[in-house]
């Protein structure tokens, strides 16, 4: 049964690392995924499940939808991805179908990848014009340590589940890999991903690392130069994901960046304060606090195991 609520669904537009600017759209509740990965932004997974449901009612996000279109800047696509995993929402096929009858902006899908092994998970995002699965480890012992899935969920499953949706879906598929020092940032572990990597045949494959506070303290960030280094080991279709500065200079994200160090300055802050203080979605909010984090002018303080933002 779907509860109803004041919940807003759409986030953005914001700058994307992978995607430039993105409307998101967040389909389940706050940190309900299929894994729990060290390394995630949002914190520890409070809800670990593969059950698929319609989390949010569809037609509330169809409505918040059309009402943030008719005044909607330029974006460059529409992103099913938010604050856990959207292949959990059960009706994503027909909310995909209902997107592109109101709209030409391309649908995009980020996923971990974890429920492809089902064909009806295949089918239902085959609809989108691009989908970014992630592969964060090349074999069975290390994908349980770093993205510590639903019990049962095993490497070769999840993998041959994004192998079989290659062959299947006729859109654009890059690859998101996850590197983390000292764990999967190895000559030996990135080449076993790499192995994987070739077997997918993706069209892209994007690396990324820590860049905000992650779940786990073990999950560390690698340099830029070995990132541009483990890039060359991907047969030529690897790029480390930019930081689009140009973007987040644009007037419309310094106005609402402004909003956001205004709030630190009064006083200490976690990420839900700011969401919350501001009237605008996490991961909106997270998008802000990273920014201000990189420029110097907010630094980031663990009192008690939670994050607080802090003017520098």
């Amino acid at each position: 049964m779907v509860t109803s609520t004041k919940s807003s669904y759409i986030f953005g537009p914001v700058p994307s690392r992978r995607l430039g600017h993105s409307l998101g759209i967040d389909l389940v509740p706050f940190k309900t995924c299929s894994y729990d990965c060290i390394y995630c932004q949002l914190g520890t997974t409070t809800n670990k499940t593969i059950e698929q449901k319609e989390y949010v009612p569809q037609e509330e996000v169809i409505a918040q939808l059309s009402d943030k279109l008719q005044t909607l800047p330029p974006v460059d696509y529409i992103t099913l991805s938010g604050s856990g995993e959207p292949t959990l929402y059960s009706r994503t096929a027909s909310l995909i179908d209902r997107i592109k009858e109101m709209t030409n902006i391309p649908v995009a899908v980020l996923t971990n990848g974890s429920l492809l092994f089902k064909k009806s998970v295949r089918k239902a995002i085959s609809r989108a014009d691009l989908v970014i699965p992630s592969l964060d480890a090349g074999s069975d012992p290390i994908f349980q340590f770093v993205n510590r899935p639903y019990p049962g969920m095993t490497f070769d499953t999840m993998v041959a589940g994004i192998r079989d949706f290659r062959q299947e879906y006729t859109g654009i598929l890059w690859l998101e890999v996850f590197l983390l020092d000292g764990i999967t940032a190895t000559r030996a572990g990135v080449e076993e991903i790499a192995r994987q990597v070739s077997a997918v045949l993706p069209n892209k494959v994007q690396l990324n690392t820590v860049t905000r506070p992650p779940s786990e303290n073990s999950a560390r960030a690698v340099s830029q130069a070995r990132m541009q280094h483990f890039a060359e080991m991907f047969e030529g279709k690897a790029e480390v994901i930019a930081d689009y500065r140009n973007t987040h200079n644009e007037s419309r994200f310094v106005a609402s960046r402004e909003e956001v160090l205004q709030l630190v300055r009064r006083r200490p802050c976690t990420l839900d304060d700011v969401s919350a203080g501001l009237s605008i979605h996490r991961n909106e909010a997270l998008k802000y606090l990273e920014h201000l984090v990189h420029d110097d002018e907010v630094r980031i303080v663990v009192r008690e195991d939670r994050c607080f933002y802090v003017p520098c």
